[in-house]
């Protein structure tokens, strides 16, 4: 379909972490995602790995699609510099939002709230309430034991094998959720 631009969603930290090759990635996925003429949908937020995915997207041309918790802007931390901000009402609704705007999902570094958005798609998955790729993009290897974990829960046969797409550069990453349909701009 010309003219409807795939988006990829990402969930990210809210804080840069301790190592500069967090934020590294978080600019080279969001310019990854640019480069491939993709739009891009997360958190809504100016902070964080969530703010310097969002700014390289946008610095790239892509449109980026912000979903914030009304709670959330009073910290004034809503990104308004973003081609949409949308406001709702819990976090419940911000990954429903995200998820129905979304073609794709990537994990960057991030702490709890990362791993609840990125389990909530793995488990709707699961329960065939999509059938969206997901992907992480393990920097500096910060997912190493979570994807031993994941290997593990599949072994002792709690979840299926495989459906995660797992790298360490940006582009190959999203060139892997989206094959054949990412292209360059």
């Amino acid at each position: 379909m010309e003219g409807i631009r795939e988006r990829v969603c990402v969930f990210a930290g809210s804080r840069p972490g301790n190592r500069p090759a967090y934020l590294d990635a978080a600019r080279a996925l969001g310019a990854a995602i640019a480069h491939r003429g993709l739009g891009m949908v997360y958190g809504g937020t100016t902070i964080g790995l969530m703010g310097a995915c969002a700014d390289a997207a946008m610095k790239g041309g892509s449109e980026v699609t912000g979903v914030l918790p009304r709670a959330l802007t009073s910290r004034e931390i809503a990104h308004h510099g973003i081609t949409e901000l949308r406001i709702v009402s819990s976090l419940h609704e911000r990954k429903a939002v995200m998820s129905a705007l979304s073609d794709a999902f990537i994990a960057l570094p991030g702490g709890s709230g990362t791993m609840d958005e990125l389990f909530e798609a793995i488990t709707w998955r699961q329960l065939g309430l999509h059938d969206k790729p997901i992907g992480i993009l393990d920097a500096e290897g910060y997912y190493a034991d979570l994807i031993r974990f994941i290997e593990h829960s599949s072994r002792e046969g709690f979840q299926p094998e495989g459906g995660l797409v797992i790298r360490r550069d940006a582009g190959e990453l999203v060139d892997a959720l989206l094959p054949g349909r990412a292209r360059a701009t």
